[in-house]
């Protein structure tokens, strides 16, 4: 069940808890992946709100927005970047993505499968694919008044063994969302301190979403391979029929 793009920008870019949720993503994304240069920047879903770091620095970016969920132009006062998108079908070429985020993406899709295949589809060598979900035993997949409280949750271990069938290799986590998911004005005022703390917690203790880092896994041939060189004749200039 994918959400509708006008509550997910109502929710990152016109309330206070949506705002305080995209501080706290962007910054532990950013502690990541400090930088794109010169790099390809995609992001799928609803990952907009995560990616302008990446416009002044990055060769190209790409906000991906699936079908079931609607699309809306971004950036604001500069050249749009977001298309609409078949979900397990993305106008990318095989291996040209560096960096690729999902955000609002994975937990609401119906074919969870196929997208994780497209994503390893267009990540290159070297890329890296970073995954953003709820936290199955976090606060955010509680309350449905957040777009954390729709979709499947994940656990940690759930998400890995999910990635490693799809030939991904888990290397970093970090966690994220500390702050209550409440719109009050004390869980507010008391939201930075929060997300400090639990910054300083283990990943285990993840709090309302949490992030893994992977990187595209392909597996070389097995056994010795031995390279032979064929030659064949140029046939070109061989008559083809007999003159009349």
């Amino acid at each position: 069940m994918h959400l509708d793009v006008q509550d997910l920008r109502n929710f990152y870019y016109r309330s206070a808890l949506g705002r305080a949720a995209q501080a706290s993503l962007r910054g532990r994304m950013q502690e990541l992946w400090p930088e794109a240069q010169g790099q390809t920047v995609v992001g799928y879903g609803f990952a907009a709100p995560l990616l302008r770091p990446y416009l002044k620095d990055a060769r190209r970016v790409m906000a991906l927005m699936p079908g079931p969920q609607g699309v809306m132009p971004w950036p604001s006062g500069l050249p749009n970047v977001s298309v609409l998108t078949e979900e397990t079908l993305w106008p990318i070429e095989t291996g040209h993505v560096d960096k690729l985020v999902l955000l609002h993406g994975l937990e609401t899709s119906e074919r969870a499968s196929d997208l994780l295949e497209e994503c390893w589809r267009v990540l290159g060598p070297g890329g890296r694919a970073l995954f953003i979900v709820p936290n199955r035993a976090g606060l955010w997949a509680r309350r449905d008044r957040t777009p954390f409280g729709y979709g499947r949750p994940y656990s940690t271990g759930q998400l890995e063994t999910q990635l490693r069938k799809h030939q991904f290799l888990p290397e970093r986590h970090l966690g994220a969302l500390y702050q209550v998911p409440s719109s009050r004005k004390v869980w507010m005022k008391s939201g930075p301190a929060l997300e400090r703390i639990g910054r300083r917690m283990p990943t285990f203790l993840a709090g309302g979403a949490f992030m893994v880092e992977a990187t595209k896994l392909v597996y070389p041939p097995k056994g010795e391979v031995q390279r032979h060189r064929a030659i064949k004749p140029v046939s070109v200039l061989n008559p083809s029929a007999k003159p009349v």
